[in-house]
């Protein structure tokens, strides 16, 4: 009787521990599911801003020499939402001058939030955070350079890409596409060149290796270190169904550091779910990257966004 009472006391813990486990999945899993949601709510929201990508309008590649901006017809630039003669970019050698038109800037052209004045645009190969931006109006510019080339890549707060917004493509979360990768540094640190879609190509730092088994097999992904003062590590990658529902070129992922930081080894957690589509997939005047060809992977990740025009 003793000897019931025990197996029975033992029966019923054992299903109070897996009634407790399964409540503490459950719960993990909403958790997971509630933050996914926003990040894609945000994802989203960044894309519409004012001059989030989906402002983009052009990229027009500079000229040696001067380079007129305006609404006339006269212009090599032409904006239709500008001013008849808005601006004159000059380019000689690795220069780009902002000049008045004839009859000088207009009044509400701003530079960096000031009064346009005569000055020298500073401009840096694939770092396009330090140009000083152009605005006026609904308009927002700016001097990117691609290897020796400049060009002037124009927003608009109200392209036909924001005010015809149609909404975002999702695959349905799935909890099997977030792995916990081996994190495989690389010492020294190595360097990769990768190669854009509009033909220029550019360097950038390689920590190590995130290693991770998926469908029964083992796959590495080389992640790029785009800003050394964030820790946020940037994988280029593209898989099999960018044939089909994905972009076809490539789609990204962002990630935090490894656990122990990229220099020792560590862990790294890959949620797949959070793959987004790269500028290039909602507009034709994006300089995207492409994958290195160790990140083209073999297998299907049926999760995150999924193409943005059919």
């Amino acid at each position: 009787m003793r000897f019931q009472i025990l197996s029975t006391r033992k029966f019923l813990l054992a299903v109070i521990f897996a009634a407790l486990f399964s409540v503490s999945i459950s719960a993990q899993d909403a958790t997971w599911q509630k933050d996914l949601a926003t990040w894609r709510t945000d994802h989203t929201a960044d894309l519409l801003k004012p001059d989030g990508w989906l402002s983009l309008t052009g990229l027009e590649w500079l000229q040696p020499g001067d380079n007129p901006i305006g609404s006339a017809t006269d212009n090599k630039i032409h904006l239709a939402a500008s001013p008849a003669h808005l601006a004159i970019l000059h380019l000689e050698g690795e220069t780009v001058m902002l000049n008045p038109p004839p009859g000088g800037f207009p009044k509400d052209l701003l530079v960096a939030g000031a009064p346009a004045e005569p000055q020298s645009l500073r401009a840096e190969a694939n770092n396009d955070k330090v140009s000083p931006h152009l605005t006026i109006g609904t308009l927002n510019m700016y001097v990117i350079r691609r290897e020796a080339r400049f060009a002037l890549r124009i927003k608009d707060s109200h392209s036909p890409s924001i005010t015809g917004f149609h909404g975002l493509k999702w695959f349905a979360p799935d909890s099997s596409y977030r792995v916990t990768a081996k994190w495989i540094p690389y010492s020294p640190a190595k360097t990769i060149t990768l190669v854009t879609l509009v033909g220029t190509n550019y360097d950038e730092p390689v920590p190590g290796a995130a290693e991770f088994t998926l469908a029964g097999k083992t796959f590495r992904l080389e992640p790029v270190v785009e800003d050394a003062a964030v820790a946020k590590l940037f994988f280029i990658l593209r898989d099999t169904t960018s044939t089909t529902t994905t972009y076809g070129a490539c789609r990204f992922l962002y990630t935090g550091f490894p656990t122990n930081g990229v220099d020792k080894p560590g862990e790294l957690v890959l949620d797949f779910n959070h793959l987004e589509n790269p500028p290039c997939a909602y507009t034709p005047f994006s300089t995207c990257p492409l994958p290195p060809q160790g990140n083209r992977l073999p297998i299907a990740l049926p999760v995150g966004e999924q193409r943005y025009h059919d």
